[in-house]
């Protein structure tokens, strides 16, 4: 009788998975309907940068610039479903889990958005440029002659800020994690110079190489960790209290 029941529970988890991946995916096509629509405007300001204005962009496939504008709307739907997908996400799972990590997991749900935007933003504008104008410095620098596409020149731009983009989302991470007790700052303070290894080598990576290209993007990714650091000894302090509260109760209940 058990054994039946665990099956209908696991056929009750799947049929609620697969509502859960239907509504993503509507709105996922809607947002993709709706990014369609401003995929031109978003266009055209993306090519009007300065960067843009100094060489010609060309079409090397007569499917490139349809190509162009489904992977704008999809950068659209993107934007627009990333918060839908994380309160999916929680509605699937917080079943399982305490009321005091629902209220966590539903608490952080607006600012995905909002810390999402921000990497785009500071990929858009400050490393993406960087990076560009060093790939064609280099290019110039070796005499080639340069002839772009314009699918090579939004898949390099997606390329880094998407990964930005996500990255932005390493504060809202800490924090859930340690209010749900799988990470605190002590933890993440002995892990401190391993995770200032690898954020130094991306900014690295991804910029120029010269101090200044270096420092603009590391140190912000950097400040980032700290930020998070604070956000996670904010929150665990606040769990100290709590449980010290809990556990006098508990004294003054059993002394009565």
């Amino acid at each position: 009788m058990s054994v039946k029941g665990d099956e209908m529970s696991l056929v009750d988890h799947l049929t609620e998975l697969r509502k859960r991946i239907i509504y993503v995916l509507i709105v996922f096509v809607l947002g993709l309907v709706g990014g369609l629509f401003c995929a031109k405007p978003i266009y055209e300001y993306l090519i009007r940068s300065d960067l843009a204005k100094g060489f010609v962009l060309h079409a090397f496939s007569f499917w490139d610039g349809i190509g162009m504008y489904m992977k704008i709307a999809m950068a659209v739907s993107l934007a627009i479903s990333v918060p839908f997908i994380i309160y999916q996400l929680w509605a699937f799972v917080s079943p399982g889990l305490r009321q005091v990590e629902r209220n966590a997991a539903l608490r952080y749900v607006p600012y995905v958005f909002i810390l999402f935007i921000l990497g785009v933003l500071f990929a858009y504008y400050i490393v993406f440029p960087m990076a560009l104008s060093f790939t064609i410095s280099i290019t110039r620098d070796m005499g080639l002659e340069e002839t772009y596409g314009i699918a090579q020149y939004f898949e390099f731009m997606f390329s880094l800020v998407v990964p930005m983009a996500l990255l932005f989302e390493l504060p809202l991470v800490v924090m859930f994690l340690t209010k749900i007790r799988i990470l605190n700052p002590l933890r993440l303070r002995k892990l401190r110079r391993y995770a200032y290894f690898v954020l130094v080598f991306i900014g690295i990576v991804i910029t120029p190489p010269d101090f200044i290209s270096d420092f603009l993007v590391a140190i912000p990714l950097l400040i980032l960790y700290e930020f998070s650091v604070f956000l996670s000894a904010f929150v665990y302090r606040k769990q100290l209290a709590a449980d010290k509260e809990l556990e006098d109760r508990y004294v003054k209940r059993q002394e009565d």
